[in-house]
């Protein structure tokens, strides 16, 4: 069961949004909004209004009409919807704000700065009967798409999924300063990608954390973590983000493997498998995976899509919080040495929300959940 939300008929026109945030992110997603036929640019919000003209005119439209306000650019150039590329402290006030005034919004991840945020922003969701999905956009990927497909229809039953991510990267600035910024910054996506390989959810984590002595990092660049999933499978990120020489892929180096073979994908080639010898298994015959648009572009397809027809898109708000579960639960199991069941930590971010809750009509649809669990699943949906 999913959480229903308005849709926009399809009048033949694109559909008109705005985007929030015209930083380094900001820019990425006016230039595929500009390039994208789905959608028009009536207009960027940033609390800085030179950097939302600067925004306006890296894409050649230097008269775009700029603001400061959400829901006030929004009503003042028609707009239907809302982008929300803000860094992650905006993405609750923003997201609420918008939701609140009858526009559905695409959001960068994470679905905001914790999962009570996340929770309260799911409720304000069902409140509003708007969409909020969240864009993995690490998700739409073909290959990603393929590796599933393969695994699905050739290895039975699958016990062990496995994720190495190593890189190198000299950012600079915030997340040379940040205490955990591999597993805030960047395995969300791969915790993510491990959840749509598997169709399942976290059950519980154990994690260590860890920083060389090379690291330019003051918090832990490395982090090694098993979750047990719903289906009793197990999902093992490996990475690091001090490791040069022989990187991987950004989307990391995959391993699928089940009773009958493994599944190979080194995140940006096409993916392999290998079927083992006398288990009467084979390449599963069905048609290749379908192409579901690459990262941003593809999120912002599944987006009007789903605005359009009514589907539930990837990342829709109640679904993907349970990516930021896993990294709030695997962040607390290295911070404790101990394992952490996610239930526990969905009841405590919970308990949080409701504390924390100032709007009283989210507050009644948070206090209608029966379980939190059932909640993001569809299970209990606030009338």
């Amino acid at each position: 069961m999913s959480t229903p939300f308005a849709t926009i008929p399809d009048d033949g026109t694109p559909l008109r949004v705005v985007v929030v945030g015209a930083g380094g992110m900001g820019r990425a997603w006016l230039r595929t909004v500009e390039e994208s036929r789905l959608v028009e640019l009536a207009g960027i919000v940033d609390l800085d209004l030179d950097a939302a003209r600067a925004g306006a005119a890296s894409i050649g439209r230097p008269d775009l009409p700029v603001g400061t306000g959400t829901a006030q650019l929004a009503s003042d150039v028609g707009a239907q919807a809302v982008i929300n590329v803000t860094v992650p402290v905006a993405h609750h006030p923003v997201t609420t704000e918008a939701l609140a005034a009858g526009l559905p919004v695409l959001g960068e991840k994470p679905v905001a700065s914790t999962v009570a945020q996340g929770l309260s922003l799911a409720a304000a969701s069902e409140l509003t009967g708007q969409l909020f999905m969240v864009s993995q956009s690490r998700r739409y990927n073909r290959h990603l798409f393929e590796a599933k497909r393969l695994a699905s229809g050739s290895l039975g039953a699958v016990g062990i999924v496995s994720a190495e991510f190593f890189k190198a990267p000299q950012f600079g600035g915030f997340r040379d300063a940040m205490d955990h910024p591999l597993l805030l910054d960047m395995a969300i996506h791969q915790f993510d990608m491990a959840r749509f390989l598997l169709d399942a959810d976290p059950v519980s984590v154990f994690c260590e954390e860890y920083n060389p002595s090379w690291s330019w990092y003051r918090g832990d660049a490395g982090a090694t973590a098993i979750f047990e999933m719903t289906g009793g499978e197990r999902f093992v990120f490996t990475g690091s983000w001090c490791s040069p020489g022989r990187e991987t892929s950004w989307n990391a180096a995959w391993r699928i493997s089940g009773e009958h073979g493994t599944v190979l994908w080194d995140g940006d080639n096409e993916p392999i498998v290998d079927i083992a010898p006398g288990t009467g298994a084979s390449v599963a015959s069905a048609p290749a995976a379908e192409d579901p648009g690459q990262e941003i572009a593809g999120s912002l397809r599944d987006f009007v899509a789903a605005l359009r027809s009514g589907s539930t898109p990837m990342g829709q708000v109640h679904q993907n919080i349970m990516s930021l579960a896993m990294v709030e639960a695997a962040i607390l199991s290295a911070s404790t040495g101990t394992r952490v069941s996610v239930d526990a930590l969905l009841e405590e971010s919970y308990a949080e929300a409701v504390l924390a809750e100032r709007d009283p009509a989210v507050l009644e649809v948070l206090k209608s959940w029966t379980s939190v669990r059932g909640a993001l699943a569809g299970e209990s949906v606030a009338l």
